[in-house]
């Protein structure tokens, strides 16, 4: 099915002004809301790894004003049950009823996901993959944009759990949040110094709704995937499971993943078809926190996007 002009037009329309009224509030992490915008675009969960006070909560916040969705934070603990994330069946007025918990909303910000442990941890992987949780054999949909993004601290390990392989190829992409520059964090002092600490929002302009967004995927799902880019994604795949200092190679979900992301940002450039170039620039955050290096590379200091980079040096690029 063919992309018109129209759609391709109208789709870079509404993520320009997403981003608009996203970056009034939030300076300085533009990488960071296009790979929000991507993750929505495809239907993805997110990893945000952050130190404290980089504005991810308000980038999730300002997004789901952007869109005119539901928001909740969820801070993960030691002592955070299950049922505190997905909801629990309650006795009320002599029946039993579900309550449901706070992961029943469009957008989900799960601080500090690495401080809760395995058991509550599993509580989000059904809600991630299937967007349903069931509770006392009773499954419950949750909203059909139900995003999850989860933040983790890269600096303070004590007290934390690592997260499980299963629940890290939930998410779609992992995205690192830096500092901002020195004109960014120039333009936040300016901005925001005459607000409270922690205090309301501004006003969000709405530029998109569900129904826009639902629209939007759509689009991004009939953007064209040339067979030489289908063997490309393939080869770089099976490459991860062939690298000296890889573990754990990538998933075939993992390379579903990059192939989506690469699709929403060919149409972000305004592209019914995908470019090598777009497999390029999400491989990284799609598969940093998929990869298990060895020991080995652990030690010498090798990083996963330092591997990721090497195989895109040396696997064939399709013309």
């Amino acid at each position: 099915m063919n992309i018109e002009a129209s759609e391709l037009t109208r789709l870079a329309t509404v993520a320009d002004a997403i981003r608009s009224e996203v970056e009034g509030l939030v300076l300085g992490q533009r990488a960071a809301l296009d790979g929000a915008l991507v993750a929505l675009l495809t239907g993805g969960h997110v990893l945000l790894e952050c130190v404290p006070g980089v504005a991810k909560t308000l980038l999730v916040r300002a997004l789901a004003g952007a869109l005119d969705t539901g928001f909740r934070r969820i801070q993960f603990t030691p002592d955070l049950m299950p049922s505190d994330v997905t909801g629990a069946v309650v006795l009320r007025e002599g029946d039993l009823v579900f309550r449901p918990g706070p992961i029943f909303t469009e957008l989900v910000l799960g601080d500090e996901i690495n401080r809760a442990p395995a058991k509550t941890q599993a509580a989000l992987l059904e809600a991630m993959q299937e967007r349903s949780v069931t509770v006392d054999g009773h499954r419950h949909a949750l909203p059909e944009i139900f995003t999850v993004f989860a933040t983790q601290n890269p600096i303070e390990q004590e007290g934390t759990y690592p997260l499980p392989e299963a629940e890290l190829d939930r998410f779609s992409m992992k995205l690192v949040l830096g500092y901002p520059s020195e004109e960014a964090e120039r333009s936040i002092l300016e901005r925001h110094h005459g607000h409270d600490e922690g205090g309301e929002l501004p006003t969000l302009r709405r530029v998109a709704d569900v129904a826009t967004l639902l629209s939007l995927r759509a689009v991004v799902r009939r953007v064209e995937v040339a067979p030489k880019l289908f063997d490309y994604v393939t080869r770089l795949t099976r490459a991860t499971r062939r690298n000296l200092s890889v573990a754990v190679g990538v998933s075939p979900r993992a390379g579903l993943a990059l192939l989506r992301a690469a699709k929403a940002q060919a149409i972000l450039a305004g592209r019914p078809f995908v470019l090598p170039d777009d497999v390029k620039a999400w491989a990284a955050p799609v598969w940093r926190h998929r990869l298990v290096l060895t020991p080995t590379a652990e030690i010498s200091g090798t990083t996963p996007d330092q591997v990721i980079a090497g195989l895109l040096d040396s696997v064939e690029v399709p013309t």
